[in-house]
């Protein structure tokens, strides 16, 4: 298998995944065109709405969210690490891998970070790849089987972790 830095191809794919699907998942437009009678000092967004716009590499089945785990997301393959707070979470589950993605941000070292989410993960079988960053940023590969990958990234600033992990599974791993 050629390795791409530490970050082998299984583990890039997964990290690339997961940043599409939060793209697309962050992406807002507004849904509705602002009224042309409505006057200057009106704000545009008083009658609108805000979606995420359509992603051409967005399954129809993706499931978004900002701020919140969202509807149907496998928490047990992803536990939310405790006491962090989600920026935004993704999930497909018709999607063959099924795939997941969670954005978070803890007050935590990013070693603690990467310690938890190891122990999560091979406790339900993953076995981490070697390889602890690419570049400057921590950055952890786990496999599961043949084709069951998952990716956990940290950056930490001003004694913020922030971090992200998304996986590509069977369906039924997805529960």
């Amino acid at each position: 298998m050629t390795v791409f830095g530490n970050l082998k191809p299984a583990g890039l794919a997964a990290l690339a995944a997961g940043a599409a699907l939060l793209l697309a998942a962050c992406s807002p437009t507004p849904s509705t065109a602002p009224d042309p009678s409505a006057s200057a000092s009106t704000p545009a967004t008083a009658g609108s709405t805000i979606t995420a716009s359509p992603s051409p590499s967005a399954s129809p089945n993706t499931s978004a969210t900002v701020g919140a785990v969202v509807e149907g997301f496998p928490q047990q393959l992803l536990p939310l690490m405790p006491g962090a707070k989600v920026v935004s979470s993704s999930f497909d589950k018709a999607s063959v891998p099924a795939t997941a993605a969670l954005v978070a941000s803890i007050t935590a070292p990013t070693a603690a970070v990467v310690d938890y989410y190891t122990k999560a993960l091979e406790g339900q079988g993953f076995k981490a790849v070697p390889g602890e960053a690419v570049g400057a940023v921590a950055s952890k590969d786990f496999v599961r089987g043949d084709s069951e990958t998952v990716n956990l990234s940290v950056v930490e600033a001003s004694g913020v972790a922030t971090f992200t992990i998304g996986a590509n599974v069977a369906a039924e791993s997805a529960k």
